[in-house]
Formats: C-alpha cells, structure tokens, sequence
C-alpha cells in the first residue's frame, strides 16, 4: 500500500554539477562494477559498492535497543548527494553523506540508518557561499491553516529549477518535510534555518569554522560547540520503500561503444536527479534508438527500476512506456502521475459491478423509513462554477425565537460502498482524488463521483447530517446527527453566494442567478445566505479569539484555451467571504463529528491532528524578526496569528511583508511523531497514549477529524462508517486499531503524494504560460540575501525565484553586513557610456522589479531583474474566471 510521497526521484549518480557521484558521466561505458567512486575506490569487478542490508532480526533488535534509527529519506534536490533523516527527539535532522551511504535507498523511503563514529560527523558552518546554502526544502502546511483550496494549489519547483509558487515554499530547494530546515533563504547571517547550511547558536557565531563544509572533525575542530555539529549516518536497511521505483527521463547512448554493455543497455537519465541513472536493455527501447538516437532526444519515457546490485553504481530498470514531447502538458502530466504512484486507469469491471445497475437509480423505499425526510427543506449547494463532485450542502431556518437550524449535509458515500467489496478496496487503495490543473483523476468512479452520490439540484440524494440550533452568536444549543434525504433547491457558485452577500438588501436578478426549484424563492435562499454568513462570522470571530491561526498563502489559478487546453492567463486566486463562510460549517461539522466518534469509540476513532512547529525552527525564526525589526509573537499559534494580523497595515508594501513573513512562518508548522513527516495527519485514537497529542495545533481544537468530502478522500468515508455505527445504524467497526492505523498511514502517504502532484500540475501550467505568453514581468519582494543571490516572492503570481547576480548585466556587485542585516550592492552596467554606472542596494523587504522568462530547456523559466529606471507593463491583466477543476472543500481539507 506504500507509494511515494513526494515528487521524488534521485539521480545522483554521475551528475556534473558538482555532485559527489558516485560515478562520472564519461565513466559510463565501463562495467557497472568498474567505476571510479569519490567515496571509496571500487576498482574490480566484483567490488561491492553498496554494504549488505542488515538482517531484518539484527535490525529490529537495534531498532529496539536504540543502536539504530528510523526515519523518511529526504534528498536535498539542489545538491543531490546530500540527504536527511528526521531526528526522532525532534532535534537536527541526522546527515547521510553521498550515494554509497544512502545505500540505494530513493527519496521517501522508509529507512534505517547507523550513526557514524562522532569524528565523521558533519561541521556546520556558520556562514557560506550561495551555491552551498541551497538546502532541501519542499515544504507543506497544513490545508487547515490555509484558504479554500483550488486544485492548483501551489507551484512548485519543476525538475531542478527553483521555481515556486504559493504555500510557503522556498526556492524548491529544502527537506520535503522541512524537519529541521527552513531555508537560509532568511539572511546569510542569522542563524540559519537550514540543516545543511549553519543552525549556529547565537552565543557561537564566531566560532572557528573548518574549509569545508562537511569537513570530518580534527582536534582544532573539537573547540566548535556541539551546536556546530550535525550527526551523520548511513543507510543499513530499506524499512519501505515507500518511493514508486518509476521516473521519467531521457534516453541516451552509452558513452563507450565498444563495451559490452553498450551492445545490451540504453541509459536512461531521469528529469529529476535525485533517481539514479538506470540501464535498460536495448530491446526495450524503440527499433531504430540505436540507430537514430537524436530522433529521440526529446521524448519523455517513463522508466521503473526492478533492481540495484551491490556492485553497481546504476540501477537496472525496464523502460515502460513512451509519453510523447518533452514539454508538452499531457506526456509531462502523465509522467508526474506515475512518478507518484497516482492510479489514473480506468475502473476495472469487477469494480463498477459494484455499482447499481438498473439506472436511472432513484432511492429504495425502505431508505425512507430508516431516514429524516429533509426534501422540502431549502438546501443548497455552495461550490466552484465548474465543480461537479458535490460534497456537501448547507441549509438555515429560521426560528420563532430568534435562532436558527443549521445543517451540513454530506454525500452518505458509505451506502453505495459496501465494505470488502472491490469498490472498496480499489476506494481504499486510492484514498484521495488527485485535482489537477486540467482535471481530476477520481477517487471513486464518475457514475458515484458525479452522479449518484453528488447533491446535485433538483434530485434526491442520499445525505447524513449534522443539525445544530445555534444563537446568531454562533453558540451550539442543541446537535443532532442522522442519516437523511435532501433535495437541494440549487447550485451555487461561490460567485453567487458572494453577490448575495454584497447585496444584502437588494434583490438579485434571477438571470444572474442559477435555476431554483419552484418551492423555494431566490428571496429564500438569498435570506439563508445572509443568515448563514452572519453566523460564519461570529464563529470565525470565537476562533480567532480562541487561538487559531491562518497562514493565508497565495495561490495560483489558470484560464484555459478551451480547444488547446494550454494556459491563456493566470491570476491569483481570491479568497472571500463567500469561501469562509462555507469552510466555517464544514470545521464546525468535523470538530462536532470528531467529538462523537472519539466518545463513541476512545480505542477506534480515525482523527487528524496537527503536532504544533518545531521549536529550533522557531526560535531561528524569532530571531530573524528580531533583526528585521518585526513585533511578531510566537509563543502561541492565536499569538502568531494575532502579530500577522495586527502587524501589518493595508498598503501594498505592507501586505507584501506579511506575505514573505507568511511564507517564512509556515515553514516550521511541521510534524515530529509520525514516521512521515508531514503536516495535519489522519491517525488511529487507540495507537496514541497522549490525548495531548491528539490536539490539532493551527484550529487550536483538542479533536478533529474528516468527515466533509468522502466523495473525493477515503478516510472521510471511514469516518462515516465511525459515525453511523455510533448511532447504532450499523455495527462496530471490524478493524483493529493497528489496522485502522495502517490505512492512516496510507491516507496520509497518498494525500502527500497527491498534494505533490496538484504543485508540480501548477508548475507545469505556469512554466507553459511563461513560454507562451512570456515573459512576464511583476513586482516582487525580497525574501533572503545570499552573497552571490537574492530570493524573491514574485507578488503578482505568488511563485519565489532565485535571482543570480551573474545572469544581471551588472559590473560589479557587493555584499555587506549592516548591523546584522544582509544588503546587497548592485552597480549596473551603464546603457549609455557617457552615464554614470546606477547602483541598487538590495535589502531584505526590498521591492524590485523582475522579469520571469523560459529558458531553452523545456519548461525551465528563471528570474532576472529589471534595470532600475526603465518603464514597462507588469504582465497579463487578472483573469476574473476560476480555473478549470473542483477545489478542496474548504480549509478544512
């Protein structure tokens, strides 16, 4: 059940940028055990390069005694021969240095590492140079601090470049979990929030620093603090291999064509170098490859590794398939898919026998005995224009006495999947549907999906819902859950439930309006809309007042080419009352859900929790405000909350510092207990000692759970099933705890693997819009300085770049320290050589004016930065359209 979690691949091997390989791109005609190695010389056939696996009994044993350590790979995608492990106390992450000791292992993989002696440990510097602060980041925080989320969530870094886009994400470069690391991005001088780059204490900044960076320690060296030291390992055992195996790439000749195995193997090269280099036999590949390999040279294959021998550098793999042009959206969207282990075939027949049959399909008349009849109710629905999957519905009536009947009404998924069946399993298996720019690979088939459980208008659905009396304050009365029967009286889009909102007086023409069922009065709906958000906003309020915290991150949406499907503009995606009014009900529906579960069923109840940041992290982060002169209070996710809010003023220079402030302050909101480093998690109540543990830290809630989407995630269908046995419409749950936690564990892998896959979706539509339509010029903010570089968040698109001082037309440039606050002096070439060189000082909040341009590599695009003085238009004008594809239901997801 285990996939990746991540974009990962990891093709260290032989790369030329300055890698540590094991194996040089020239050696690459030579046998497989023939190589020249920087780590150790394996001259000779049968030398292993690769030390055994330990037994499985010797490693549970060590495992037990604490002799070994368990943790997720993390590759540094920027400098592809370093890796990490999480620190099981919560500490800085453990250092595996190079290919030969990460021991085959790829990027995700559940490992089991040996330390080293304590004189092979890693030396931190202090201070360093550009190239070497590009740590290993590709972070994530938790939806729940976020806005409602689209499909395209967020753009991350696509191959090896640094572009990124949205949710708190550095330059591409950082940990994918971000343990330990958030990226010295910062300042090239505070303390740096990057394993790989310095976590100096404050009290040792100038501390003796060795030549290099991983240098092994020497006697002088014992003078460094322990601070300046970093624990290194190596690899033992494979625990899971959590990674695909697949990759996509390129194929290439062998470079010695009289060797042997240039007569039997083709070398496949991966577009992301954090996968080995593979041989695959000739006879996988095209009939005329050998013969015409430049026909080929930009033609995307995917290729699966099937082995790696001691005694080889490269792995050995079978080229599965051709995807088509390298660059081209649907090849590259195929090839995404499968590195994450997505399943986007087709449902087998075994599985839609599942289904009903006899359609149309209308409900069975006992369903009416067993339910609430709520069809005369005036429910509705509030989605994204061209969501077709809907979730759920919200109604609100009215009392004699001032209060109100609120209802969230959700698809009752549970009764068209019958447990044990291959609908199940198949259900089970997916856990998640995956939303990407252009569409959804579902997790259910379509005739469920879009027809027989979605709320769609006009018809009776099956529904269990949660019914509160609440006071216009928001305060709950009563509660009552049930299995009912709705008839939504329409379909809203956000847009429309926004214009009810902004005309709160003022009726709304019923051409601007969708159709709505003759019982119910567009007057009726617009009421319950307005009541609706009138207590939305108080219970927004009491959570804010109680200690939540909301990172609101930018996040991309697209217009598309209806006939070519490519990108025609791209704006920023508003998030409105509309969208929390919505996410308020579902919050309160899952915390109300999650409460009745967990009493029902202490042992057995499938929850999600949100372990709260990491401390080193924060108080790295603490110091940087420190130095920027920010009032920012971190002592609690309500007074984090508070500072971001209160902080800043209203004027663009201010929203944009609390954008980068944003960005930097997600970094450290990352789990340290789960074995998969991740954000919000789905566990199992029994498996963990602590109720303390169970707190969710951004909603600042003691439970919570799932219970909102199960059309598109399979642990809210679980927790429907929680649900109805607790009210006694069903048997217990025949699941031990242990086995509820494994599917946890599997929802949490494929939620992260789908997270993955919906960023690099945004990626890849942002790339082709910079080569279409490019390029694009924006204002951006300075994020970080480095000596040689500067980081910025590039405002009108949301995406973080790297600008390279060498890539500017500059005669020199200068980086200084001013106080403790990094500045970078730029002095620009004059146009005219009668004029006097213009100097730009760079600073971190700084606003700069940059130009995103697409490289000749296909869907690469970089950074540079405008003169200062010359005029020009800031890109494409905002799209007022919302994007192709169904978002998340709310900040609950």
């Amino acid at each position: 059940m285990s996939h990746p979690d991540y974009r990962m691949n990891l093709r260290p091997l032989g790369t030329p940028r300055g890698v540590s390989a094991v194996a040089g791109p020239h050696d690459i005609g030579a046998s497989p055990g023939d190589k020249k190695s920087k780590n150790r010389s394996t001259r000779g056939k049968k030398k292993s390069i690769f030390e055994t696996y330990m037994s499985k009994e010797d490693v549970s044993e060590g495992l037990k005694r604490g002799t070994l350590i368990q943790g997720v790979l993390r590759i540094n995608p920027k400098k592809f021969h370093e890796a990490f492990i999480p620190s099981p106390d919560g500490d800085r992450d453990i250092f595996i240095d190079g290919v030969v000791a990460r021991n085959r292992a790829l990027n995700g993989d559940l490992v089991v590492v040996k330390l080293l002696p304590e004189e092979h440990w890693k030396v931190v510097k202090p201070e360093s140079n550009d190239k070497e602060t590009e740590a290993a980041y590709e972070s994530d925080i938790p939806e729940e601090l976020c806005g409602h989320h689209l499909p395209q969530q967020s753009l991350k870094s696509y191959n090896d470049s640094p572009d990124v886009i949205v949710e708190a994400q550095f330059d591409g470069s950082d940990s994918e979990d971000g343990h330990g690391i958030t990226q010295n991005v910062l300042v090239d001088g505070v303390k740096k929030l990057s394993v790989c780059v310095s976590e100096k204490g404050r009290e040792d900044g100038d501390a003796p620093v060795t030549k290099d960076e991983t240098t092994c320690i020497s006697q002088d060296t014992r003078a460094l603090s322990e601070k300046s030291l970093q624990r290194s390992a190596k690899v033992v055992y494979i625990l899971e291999k959590k990674h695909s195996r697949a990759a996509t790439g390129f194929l290439k000749l062998l470079a010695d064509k009289n060797s042997e195995l240039f007569r039997k193997y083709a070398l496949f090269s991966p577009s992301d170098h954090r996968v080995p280099r593979i041989y695959v036999p000739l006879k996988d590949c095209p009939q005329d490859f050998v013969a015409r390999p430049k026909d080929y040279a930009n033609t995307l294959f995917i290729c699966r590794i099937v082995d790696w021998k001691e005694d080889c550098n490269f792995a050995l793999g079978q080229l599965a398939k051709s995807l088509g042009q390298a660059g081209e959206i649907e090849p590259e969207t195929e090839g995404i898919l499968t590195e994450y282990g997505v399943d986007f075939s087709d449902f087998s027949s075994e599985v839609l026998e599942c289904l009903p049959q006899g359609l149309p399909w209308t409900i069975p008349p006992e369903e009416f005995s067993k339910r609430r009849d709520l069809r005369k109710d005036c429910i509705f629905t509030i989605d994204p224009s061209t969501a077709r999957d809907l979730d759920d519905a919200l109604s609100c009536k009215p009392l004699a006495d001032g209060n109100f009947k609120v209802g969230v009404h959700i698809a009752d998924v549970s009764y068209f999947v019958p447990e044990g069946s291959d609908l199940d399993k198949v259900a089970a298996e997916r856990a998640t549907s995956v939303y990407l720019v252009q569409k959804v690979v579902p997790m259910l088939p379509r005739l469920l999906c879009e027809e027989l459980c979605s709320l769609n208008p006009m018809s009776d659905k099956l529904t269990f819902s949660v019914i509160w009396t609440l006071t216009p304050e928001g305060k709950i009365l009563d509660e009552w859950f049930g299995r009912t029967i709705i008839r939504s009286c329409t379909k809203l889009s956000y847009e429309h439930a926004q214009s009810m909102i902004e005309s709160p007086t003022e009726k709304i023409p019923a051409k601007e309006l969708p159709p709505i069922s003759p019982e119910h009065s567009s007057e009726e709906v617009h009421q319950a809309v307005l009541n609706l958000h009138g207590i939305a906003k108080q219970l927004r309020q009491q959570r804010f007042v109680d200690g939540a915290l909301r990172l609101d991150q930018l996040k991309l949406a697209f217009t598309l080419d209806h006939e070519t499907g490519l990108p025609q503009g791209c704006h920023i995606y508003e998030y409105r009352e509309s969208n929390k009014l919505v996410e308020e009900f579902m919050l309160l529906a899952n915390m109300a859900v999650a409460h009745k579960i967990h009493r029902a069923f202490p042992e057995q109840a499938l929850l999600r929790r949100h372990p709260p940041p990491q401390t080193r992290m924060l108080s790295d982060l603490v110091e940087f405000c420190d130095q920027m002169g920010l009032p920012v209070d971190f002592s609690s996710a309500g007074a984090l909350n508070k500072s971001l809010t209160q902080t800043f003023g209203d004027d663009k220079y201010s929203l944009a510092r609390k954008e980068v402030l944003t960005n930097m302050c997600s970094r450290p909101m990352q789990a340290l207990t789960h074995p998969v480093p991740q954000m919000a998690l789905y566990f199992c109540s029994g498996l963990l000692q602590d109720p303390a543990q169970f707190r969710h830290y951004a909603l600042n809630v003691p439970l919570y759970t799932h219970f909102t989407s199960p059309i598109r995630r399979f642990a809210d269908v679980l927790v429907h099933r929680l649900l109805a046995a607790a009210l006694g419409y069903r048997e217990r749950l025949d699941m031990a705890p242990d086995t509820l936690q494994k599917q946890a564990d599997h929802c949490n892998d494929r939620r992260m693997a789908s997270k993955r896959v919906q960023e690099l979706s945004t990626s890849l539509f942002f790339a082709v819009l910079v080569k279409e339509s490019g390029p694009l010029e924006s204002e951006a903010m300075v994020m970080g300085i480095l000596k040689q570089a500067f980081d910025v968040l590039v405002l009108r698109y949301g995406v973080q770049k790297r600008i390279y001082c060498n890539a500017l037309a500059l005669r020199s440039h200068h980086f200084q320290k001013v106080g403790k606050k990094p500045e970078l002096t730029l002095v620009w070439e004059p146009e005219d050589m009668e004029q006097e060189p213009a100097q730009q000082v760079i600073t971190i909040f700084s606003l700069v004016e940059v130009v995103l341009q697409a490289e000749s590599t296909a869907l690469k695009y970089s950074a540079i930065l405008k003169r200062p003085g010359t005029q020009g238009h800031l890109g494409p004008e905002k799209e007022e359209e919302e994007s192709d594809g169904e978002p998340e239901d709310s900040s609950t997801s």
